[in-house]
């Protein structure tokens, strides 16, 4: 593998001198439409995420603590962790339609942060689908028997996910690295390797690999006295849900991370246009990662259930405080007329 030589690369809005009315307007329409978006996803998506996050994550612990544990919940909490780091990552974008201002040192540690957490979300997410698929399926192998421990896939996949974001890390370059650039968690600087091995190991194996489970669950037929199809779908649909969830968003931002090594190696910078499709799949991205939270949390049945009992007892309370009130004011007015 060769070094390149990035310092040519640029954004559109950053290099190009603008002297058309034209391109004026177009640059204005996209820092508009960038900054609308960044607005309502740190408005509406970041606090919906990060509430649901936390109430996971403080069921997750009172289960923990009276032993009513899921077999699926150390799963959820891995990705729940995960997706919580992304949020906090994803505050990189409050700067926008404007990019940080970072050393190539300082935006290399971020974008190996962003890339472990991408990476472990996508792997966990995996070896849930893999879980569900054996209740299904009674295990034969050593590999399907690993799969029923959780703490045994939780490591694997975080050392499986460590190890590709340093890759990650290595393909941004290590040349120029006390020079300060704009920065994003997917650099743009960052060697044409850097989006191709993102894309191969992030999105096109899992996305198989989750094709390959769908199909083995359509297709096979189930063990004797396991669950029918849709009542087995039925019962975990905050799993499907997400996992149809985050193959559209992360398509979208997968094809954009591919567009954008087509214009690296063809040594262009793109157009204004360009730069706005990858700032509008990143926001996606990020808007997936709380969407699925609360995915999580709203369908998930052990964690549905103690939110709904939690409401339920906020709801007695009230209504006994009301009643209590209501008397003490009947007492009040009755002492008042004697």
């Amino acid at each position: 593998m060769t070094s390149h030589n990035m310092t040519w690369i640029s954004y559109p809005s950053k290099s190009q001198p603008f002297t058309s009315p034209e391109e004026i307007e177009a640059i204005i329409a996209s820092q508009n439409i960038i900054s609308r978006l960044m607005h309502c996803y740190i408005a509406f998506f970041v606090p919906a995420g990060l509430i649901a996050g936390i109430c996971i994550l403080i069921i997750f612990i009172k289960n923990h603590m009276q032993n009513k544990r899921a077999s699926l919940d150390l799963l959820f909490l891995h990705f729940t962790i995960s997706n919580i780091i992304m949020i906090f990552l994803s505050f990189t974008v409050i700067t926008r339609p404007d990019y940080l201002t970072a050393t190539h040192l300082a935006c290399s540690v971020l974008s190996f942060f962003f890339n472990f957490v991408y990476f472990n979300s996508q792997y966990v997410f995996i070896s849930t689908l893999l879980t569900l698929l054996l209740e299904r399926f009674p295990p034969r192998t050593a590999l399907c028997r690993a799969t029923q421990r959780p703490i045994l896939c939780a490591g694997l996949v975080v050392t499986y996910t460590f190890c590709l974001s340093l890759t990650e890390a290595v393909l941004i370059g290590t040349d120029n690295y006390h020079l300060e650039a704009h920065c994003q968690l997917d650099p743009l600087f960052a060697w044409p390797e850097y989006e191709i091995v993102k894309f191969t190991f992030g999105f096109g194996i899992p996305s198989l690999l989750q094709i390959l489970c769908f199909t083995v669950l359509w297709a096979k037929e189930a063990r004797a006295g396991a669950a029918a199809l849709w009542q087995h779908i039925g019962a975990y649909p905050a799993v499907y849900a997400t996992g149809a969830m985050m193959f559209m968003c992360r398509l979208f931002y997968n094809i954009m991370i591919l567009f954008r090594t087509a214009l690296k190696l063809q040594r262009s910078i793109g157009t204004t246009k360009n730069e706005l499709l990858m700032n509008i799949a990143e926001i996606v991205m990020f808007c997936e990662s709380c969407a699925s939270l609360v995915v999580i949390l709203c369908f998930y049945k052990p964690f549905r259930d103690e939110v709904l009992r939690v409401i339920q007892k906020c709801r007695r309370k009230t209504r006994a405080n009301n009643h209590l009130e209501r008397s003490e004011t009947a007492m009040t007015c009755q002492s008042g007329s004697q």
